[in-house]
Order: C-alpha cells, then sequence, then structure tokens
C-alpha cells in the first residue's frame, strides 16, 4: 500500500526535530521475538533503525510513495535487510514487525508537534500509517523473494546431492537414484550421468532404482529418456532395483523398458562385468 505522491506530509521535519525520542521508542517498542537478540546484535540493530530512520525523513521531504524514486535508497536498505535476517533466521512475521513497531514513536512525534491543530495531526497521522504499512509490505515480500530463492537453491543443491554417479569398475558406473523423479530432476540425472560417460568413458551404466518409491508412467518416461541419451553417448543401459510391486504396476501400464533389468545392484554389476569381459573369483587365503 502506498500514500498518494503528491500530498505534502511534515513526517521529514517531525523526523529531524524529534529523532532520538523515535529512536529510543522504536527500540523499546522492538521487544520479545522482534530484537532477537540471539540472532542480531543489539549495537547491529540500533545502527539499522538510525539508518532507517535517515533515509525516511529524506525520503518523505520529497514524496511519501513508498515506489517513487526519493525512496529508492530505503527500498535498497530494507531488501538487504530482509535478505540478511532470511539467512539469520528471522521469520516473515519478524521482519514485518521491524517496520510495524514504529508506528507508535512517529505518532507520538506527530502529536507533539502538530496537536494544537488536530485536522493536521490526523491527515499526518493517516499519511504516516499508510506509508509505513507500504514499507512493511515492500519488506515482507522482499524477505519471501529471499526465501523462495534460498529454497529453490537448496533443492538444486539436494538434487545435485541425490544424484550422483558411482564408478564400480574402469568402463562401469552406477546411478543410483532416491526419491520421486519429475521432469527437472531428469535433466539433473541426465546432465550427471552424461557428463561421466564423457569424463571417463564408460561403456555401461547401471541405473539403480531401488530408492525410488513408485514407477508410474512419467516415471518410466524419465528412465527411457535417460537410457537413450546415454545410449547417444554409446553406453548400454542397466536397470536395477526392479521390486516386485514396481514390476507389477509396470505390467498393469503396459511400460516396457526395453533394456535388462534386475533385481538387484549386485545382480547388474555381474552382467555389467560379463560384458565387457571382466569375472570375480574368490581367492582363498593363504596358510
Amino acid at each position: 500500500m502506498a500514500t498518494v505522491p503528491n500530498q505534502t506530509s511534515n513526517l521529514g521535519a517531525i523526523i529531524a526535530q524529534h529523532r532520538d525520542e523515535i529512536l529510543a521508542g522504536w527500540l523499546r517498542d522492538m521487544i520479545g521475538t522482534t530484537r532477537r537478540s540471539d540472532l542480531i546484535k543489539e549495537s547491529e540493530l540500533r545502527t539499522q533503525c538510525s539508518q532507517f530512520l535517515a533515509l525516511l525523513a529524506q525520503a518523505t521531504a520529497q514524496s511519501t510513495d513508498v515506489q517513487s524514486a526519493p525512496f529508492e535508497r530505503l527500498r535498497e536498505m530494507l531488501s538487504e535487510i530482509s535478505r540478511t535476517r532470511t539467512i539469520q533466521g528471522f521469520t516473515a512475521r519478524e521482519c514485518a514487525t521491524f517496520i510495524f513497531s514504529i508506528k507508535r514513536p512517529l505518532f507520538t512525534a506527530i502529536r507533539e508537534s502538530l496537536g494544537k491543530d488536530s485536522n493536521a495531526m490526523a491527515d499526518e497521522m493517516w499519511r504516516t500509517s499508510e506509508l509505513v504499512d507500504g514499507l512493511g509490505l515492500f519488506t515482507t515480500e522482499a524477505y519471501l523473494k529471499t526465501r523462495e530463492e534460498t529454497i529453490k537453491r537448496q533443492q538444486e543443491e539436494l538434487a545435485e546431492l541425490s544424484t550422483p554417479v558411482v564408478r564400480l569398475w574402469k568402463g562401469v558406473l552406477a546411478l543410483p537414484l532416491i526419491g520421486t523423479l519429475d521432469s527437472e530432476r531428469t535433466q539433473i540425472v541426465m546432465e550427471n550421468l552424461l557428463k561421466s560417460l564423457v569424463d571417463t568413458g564408460a561403456e555401461i551404466a547401471i541405473i539403480d532404482i531401488t530408492g525410488v518409491p513408485t514407477v508410474d508412467t512419467q516415471v518410466a518416461q524419465h528412465l527411457l529418456k535417460t537410457i537413450a541419451a546415454a545410449r547417444l553417448m554409446g553406453a548400454d543401459c542397466i536397470i536395477s532395483g526392479i521390486r516386485p510391486q514396481i514390476a507389477q504396476t509396470m505390467v498393469h501400464l503396459g511400460v516396457e523398458l526395453n533394456v535388462v533389468s534386475k533385481a538387484t545392484l549386485a545382480d547388474a554389476f555381474a552382467i555389467a562385468l560379463e560384458r565387457i569381459g571382466k569375472a570375480v573369483t574368490t581367492v582363498r587365503p593363504k596358510g
């Protein structure tokens, strides 16, 4: 919410006149979880509040529209505060309350400055209320945007970690899959597998789906894309981890992978060794 940009406000002058009282009242009103002394030092909080008041006074001397050019530096500051507080562990409510808790000190200063003119005082309080609401909403939106970006980045990192390509033998790679396959994750799986095939020159890739909870038509299509991509790189694929329930589901759905499949990774590895002309033998200990 933003106030009408062409309205004249005395807030900048009022802040300049009562700056110390407003700052003290603001810090006093930020009690409990809003202050979060476990996450932010008192000195840092005081510095942020002081900078905020200075920028607010400068901006309101020219406009009361939160989205206008005079508020650019204040918006940048609030965006940075939202970003750092997201990382520090503040909640969206705590970030918003940081802004909203300044209302009472500002109203007190307005009352002291304009108390003799009830109409002017009421108009200034209304403009200030709308202004603070707009800044609070901006801060909340900035917080949520940063949080969404953080969650997305963490999801991408988890996806990378959950699709490792393991070298079992020279010429044999294993790709253990855990969790549900969707289009985005399939792309990551293919990229990791193809990169490993290029780097190692492997002839066989074992795709283990023991950790995949269910296989439906969509998941099967994703597997087929991965297999096709590996074949284009000159590597054969073997699917391992086909459990009885998954086998029944695939038959019921009429899904055909057209690739060798085994119940366990060990069985698939044995087939892979056979294809590259290797064998595992038991060596009896001497003595």
